[in-house]
């Protein structure tokens, strides 16, 4: 383009970056000048306000998490008279009081619970069922040992007493482990441990996958045993036997026809690992080529297996004898 005085002068590229476009335009809700947004935030407002969305909110925040639940009232006052460790008590607003109910309140009181109120659509979001009668209990979850703690502890313990006069104090301290082989029964587990912590056993040994674990059912069949009896789960029971046996220990495995009756292999004197299978399985193949020897439990032949922690308690008692006759 050219005039009477010449070309006009161009920018050379000098503004190119204002002719630069910001983007799509923002949605009317998002804007803050609009009547859109002002709807949004209003409406935002009576969501958070609802209290039923936010009952709904704190049952999915709480069932997300990995705790343990004891419902009911039968239930949660027998939990907190063994000592359950706990963290919380939901109590329906407006329950019925009687009995059990300020019997649980005082106790939770007294090992320091944090004691909620909920409205019954929360409580039976927490439960998932409505057969909670107004009580939920929130477990904490279980400290599990490391096997390597285990065994120190316990050769600790046998080392204290080497000093002893007694020969009979040094028999009957020597570590004694059992460990549970695809034992799935919450009941079951609370059973041997406390069969376990009954006949001085050490610990109980788990393996982390196909395994009860130590849950609130496993606590209160356990009678509070499992609060000084000290578990330890494994991610290879196999493995872990043979850790064991590197430390100077031997393995003796509970199932039908054994070589040996329990309490008769000839290691019930030495540092002793005690190995039982599930009911209907009994010991895995690789668990028991591990294990020293076989040994089993003199049955009718009407019965086909005994359940696990009627063998645990058989086998535990069978072993505290020999050390007793040993002595």
């Amino acid at each position: 383009m050219t005039s009477k005085k010449g070309p006009i002068k161009g920018s050379g590229g000098k503004h190119r970056n204002a002719l630069k476009g910001h983007g799509p335009t923002p949605r009317a809700e998002d804007r803050v000048y609009h009547k859109a947004y002002k709807a949004k935030k209003a409406n935002e407002a009576r969501r958070a306000a609802d209290p039923r969305l936010a009952a709904k909110r704190r049952a999915a925040k709480f069932s997300s998490e990995a705790d343990d639940l004891v419902i009911g009232r039968n239930a949660t006052l027998e939990a907190l008279r063994v000592g359950v460790p706990a963290s919380q008590l939901y109590v329906t607003s407006h329950i019925e009081r009687d009995d059990r109910t300020r019997d649980i309140v005082r106790l939770a009181t007294q090992q320091g619970l944090n004691l909620l109120e909920a409205d019954r659509l929360e409580m039976d979001r927490i439960a998932h069922s409505r057969n909670h009668q107004g009580i939920i209990l929130k477990v904490q979850p279980y400290q599990y040992s490391s096997l390597h703690e285990l065994a120190d502890r316990a050769e600790k313990k046998a080392k204290a007493m080497e000093q002893a006069d007694s020969e009979a104090a040094r028999i009957s301290a020597r570590p004694l482990f059992i460990a549970l082989d695809e034992v799935t029964d919450p009941q079951n587990l609370g059973a041997v441990i406390r069969s376990a912590a009954a006949f001085g056993a050490n610990g109980v040994i788990l393996p982390d996958r196909r395994s009860a674990s130590v849950t609130a059912a496993a606590w209160k069949v356990s009678a509070g045993a499992a609060a000084h009896l000290p578990v330890a789960r494994v991610v290879n029971l196999t493995k872990a036997i043979e850790a064991l046996k590197e430390r100077g220990y031997y393995a003796v495995g509970l199932d039908g026809g054994g070589t040996a009756l329990v309490g008769e292999t000839g290691f019930e004197t030495d540092p002793l690992v005690v190995v039982l299978g599930s009911e209907g399985k009994g010991l895995s193949r690789l668990v028991r080529e591990s294990c020293d020897a076989i040994a089993s439990i003199p049955i009718s032949n009407a019965v086909e297996s005994l359940n696990a922690s009627v063998a645990a308690g058989i086998s535990l008692y069978a072993v505290a004898r020999a050390r007793q006759q040993a002595r």
